[in-house]
């Protein structure tokens, strides 16, 4: 139970990093694009995981095979989601995006149960908590965010897609199991970053730029922290918590955000989203709540017994 709890903990950490990146990217684009933005995330988060692991001499794998594999997870992780949402949030809303990019805990219940067989398939509990911390989302962000359902289709869909593709990622990430977590996500990045650095400097010329000090340090930290330490946490947890127990880190993201804002904006905690903080942790702790083991161990035996 005590490395459950440490499990969790990360999980948590987890959703305040990417919880908090709204923050950074907010203070980063008035003076950075977002495609450069996007492109100098990855590529600062993938040198200094390149930098940890040449101190602590871990080399990457060189066949063609976990390549390919790092490439499918940089499209479907980062790359992807990140152009959707950078895009269809500027036309969808920032109501009902939030509600639409939470959904990545659905997507990896309708994933897993129409690929999965027999005993993998998700059961009861892992629905009700994905419901139950939808349902904490929406009260979080509010009901009224609903009404926009429908308005600026294309954009609100991209949005979707960009969450669905994190269900993708999750599921796909368990292909790594037998790979150090900083190998993973350092072989993602450089994926990424080879396909976004180029699109920047095609699509914003960032050498034009004048970024001040705030958009660079925002960036920094976006890259630094936000991406590199929360692709190490990341991979670790897939292989720990699984697909669906890492996904529900999206309900968090949230209550993380209103967190940010009582805290540092002193803003008002009303109790309709307190309502939906309770009821999002509550959905994250049925996702992740252990199966029962109906094994049984005889005492002088020490073997199990059905």
């Amino acid at each position: 139970m005590q490395n459950r709890s440490f499990e969790f903990a990360l999980l948590g950490l987890l959703a305040l990093l990417w919880g908090s990146s709204y923050f950074w990217i907010a203070l980063a684009l008035p003076t950075i694009p977002p495609a450069t933005l996007i492109a100098v995330r990855v590529l600062s988060a993938a040198v200094a995981l390149l930098a940890i692991m040449a101190v602590r001499g871990i080399r990457m794998p060189l066949d063609a095979r976990s390549w390919r594999l790092f490439f499918i997870q940089s499209l479907v992780n980062s790359t992807g989601p990140w152009l959707l949402l950078a895009w269809g949030q500027q036309y969808a809303g920032t109501a009902v995006s939030s509600v639409l990019n939470s959904t990545s805990p659905l997507w990896v219940f309708v994933f897993s149960w129409l690929l999965m067989g027999g005993a993998q398939r998700p059961g009861f509990r892992p629905l009700a908590g994905v419901l139950l911390g939808f349902g904490g989302i929406i009260l979080i962000v509010g009901v009224g965010a609903l009404e926009d359902l429908g308005k600026n289709l294309i954009a609100q869909l991209a949005v979707l897609s960009g969450a669905a593709l994190y269900g993708i990622a999750a599921l796909q990430g368990r292909r790594f199991a037998g790979m150090p977590p900083i190998v993973t996500a350092t072989g993602t990045l450089i994926c990424s970053a080879l396909v976004l650095v180029p699109f920047s400097l095609v699509a914003e010329r960032p050498w034009t730029l004048s970024p001040d000090a705030t958009g660079v340090v925002a960036a920094l930290v976006l890259g630094l922290v936000c991406t590199a330490l929360a692709f190490l946490i990341y991979f670790r947890l897939l292989s720990t918590l699984g697909a669906m127990g890492t996904a529900s880190q999206a309900y968090l993201r949230s209550g993380v955000g209103v967190f940010l804002g009582v805290v540092f904006l002193s803003e008002r905690l009303e109790l309709e989203t307190f309502a939906g903080i309770c009821l999002a942790i509550f959905g994250v702790v049925l996702i992740n709540w252990p199966k029962k083991d109906n094994s049984r161990v005889t005492p002088d035996a020490g073997k199990e017994v059905p």
